[in-house]
């Protein structure tokens, strides 16, 4: 079954289409404004636990710089290497996104104040900032924590259970499956609750499902999850 889970197709990379809003309606127009250039400031914080969401945010926003052929970065803060390197190496850029800013040691908050000054002083990029608190409860430098703060701030709030249970069945009937109640409630029971981990865990089912040619119940996903997990 394993080999089989291998073969699962890669997930559509994230954009803001594809961002379940939820409580999160006044960002996600904010990014769609910026997108647009109806919306001027150039500086935005967002904040909130694992699993909100904002991860997929930074990434959207990427991905919709590239696809307009403009020079943009996705720097995460949490995967151990020299990121102040690579903050170094940044010089012009159109968009860049630095996800979970809470991780960087002393070395590379010095990068990111620095790299902040840089772009401001430069004058059209775009920095999408991630962190999981507001600035000022931050434990960084003064300094970068001020900067992080002047632009726009927005909390990240997680879906409600109602909201997650909506996008799965959305996500089930995009891929042409019902998802029953009673599969959404255990799964939000028993997998990780965040919305990416319960999407990867339908794809499975789906995959599984198409293949025993079984309906999908709570009796196929219990034998689906210790193969996953």
């Amino acid at each position: 079954m394993k080999q089989l889970l291998l073969d699962i197709a890669p997930s559509s990379p994230p954009t803001l289409d594809n961002f379940v809003p939820g409580r999160n309606l006044e960002l996600l127009q904010t990014l769609d404004n910026i997108l647009g250039g109806q919306e001027q400031e150039r500086f935005v914080y967002l904040w909130g636990g694992k699993g909100c969401g904002k991860s997929h945010l930074l990434q959207a926003v990427v991905e919709a710089y590239t696809q307009n052929k403009l020079n943009a970065a996705y720097i995460e803060c949490g995967i151990t290497r020299n990121i102040n390197a690579e903050f170094s190496a940044i010089s012009e850029i159109d968009c860049l996104t630095v996800d979970d800013v809470d991780h960087l040691n002393a070395s590379a908050q010095i990068g990111l104040f620095n790299l902040y000054n840089h772009l401001r002083d430069e004058g059209h990029a775009l920095m999408l900032v991630s962190g999981s608190t507001a600035p000022a409860q931050l434990i960084l430098r003064k300094d970068l924590v001020t900067r992080l703060g002047w632009g726009l701030v927005y909390q990240v709030h997680e879906l409600s259970d109602d909201e997650k249970i909506r996008a799965m069945k959305s996500h089930a009937a995009s891929r042409g499956f019902d998802l029953p109640q009673d599969v959404c409630d255990y799964l939000l029971q028993h997998v990780q609750r965040d919305l990416p981990s319960l999407m990867v865990t339908l794809d499975a089912l789906d995959l599984y499902s198409l293949t025993d040619q079984r309906q999908i119940t709570i009796s196929m996903l219990r034998e689906l999850l210790p193969a996953i997990s």
